[in-house]
């Protein structure tokens, strides 16, 4: 299993440290959750049914044609290599890791590629993969970009594939609009935005057979009947999202300044999470655990990812940490 963030009863065990006394800004969720709707028994008691209304709340929200809902977008990130034959692939990197883990395991040939190294590889692609804003750095490949890329894969049969797990702050950078055409795929993550990741729900936008295809492949009854009702909900509430939204883009600011403030100047980001690369990443990472406060490291490169702190309280904590770690790095 890859590491993730969200380890929080790991570190509980690690630092001997209760489980309450944390402030877990591992993850880029939203910290503020959206309400749990009724479930009504019939949710529970019977199998799940598509187009209940779930998929025509999801339609309207993301402005797509067609979709799939998918028992969160690890789902189809895990399914979706095995629906081509085996060929080479590049990926956007360093992107999320289960990503090239995927097509790696499903015996395509994987080609990791900067910004700078797509034009010139890109016509010798089968697949073209990113995650757009990108985790962890939080870089963005313009739109137009975007549509120009999948223009010239598509001429031969190959995919662009979009992960937009952190696209809902922004949607007016999504390609979602455009998935209908043959070879653009894209990948919207419930749980970030509405802060309900532990209900595993996500969509996947493209052009009809290839949902299909992907429909058979993972089988019926993919998302339960609770989690419907409660997607539904949540995504038709649109006086909740233009308060998330908001609430999320000045958090996100908020924390980046933070961080600055702190000599820690984020190298990326977006309104879930901030992001500063450097060699002190490990030693950062271990005095911030050690004090309850648990960040999201990484190794290639190296570099932490911080998640929203909920409240000014748990900002303020942050502040106070991060002023230690200066002192004791003097």
């Amino acid at each position: 299993m890859l590491e993730h963030g969200g380890r929080l009863l790991r570190a509980v065990h690690q630092y001997g440290i209760a489980r309450e006394q944390w402030l877990d800004l591992s993850s880029g969720i939203a910290p503020w959750p959206y309400a749990i709707p009724p479930i009504p028994l019939d949710a529970w008691a019977r199998l799940p049914e598509t187009e209940d209304g779930l998929e025509h709340a999801a339609r309207r929200y993301y402005g797509a044609a067609q979709l799939l809902p998918v028992a969160g977008s690890q789902a189809a990130i895990q399914a979706l290599p095995h629906l081509r034959g085996k060929g080479r692939v590049g990926v956007l990197a360093p992107c999320y890791a289960e990503h090239p883990y995927a097509w790696q395991r499903a015996g395509h040939q994987l080609l990791e590629l900067d910004d700078s190294q797509v034009e010139q590889a890109l016509d010798s692609l089968d697949v073209l993969l990113l995650v757009n804003p990108n985790n962890p750095t939080g870089r963005r490949v313009p739109r137009a970009r975007l549509l120009d890329w999948h223009s010239r894969l598509a001429r031969r049969g190959a995919w662009l594939v979009v992960d937009e797990a952190f696209m809902d702050t922004t949607p007016e950078h999504s390609v979602v609009d455009c998935a209908e055409r043959p070879g653009l795929i894209v990948l919207r993550s419930f749980g970030k935005f509405f802060g309900l990741a532990g209900v595993r729900l996500g969509f996947v936008m493209a052009e009809q057979s290839l949902l299909q295809r992907l429909a058979e492949l993972l089988g019926p009854w993919t998302v339960p009947g609770p989690t419907r009702v409660l997607g539904q909900a949540c995504l038709a509430d649109n006086a909740a999202h233009a308060a998330q939204i908001d609430r999320c883009q000045q958090a996100g600011q908020r924390l980046a300044v933070l961080l600055a403030d702190a000599g820690l100047s984020p190298s990326g980001g977006c309104d879930l999470f901030q992001y500063v690369g450097g060699e002190q990443a490990s030693r950062l990472h271990g005095f911030l655990a050690r004090r309850g406060i648990l960040v999201r490291l990484f190794d290639h490169p190296p570099a932490v990812r911080f998640g929203l702190p909920p409240s000014a309280a748990d900002e303020q904590r942050l502040c106070q940490a991060l002023a230690d770690y200066q002192k004791e790095s003097a």
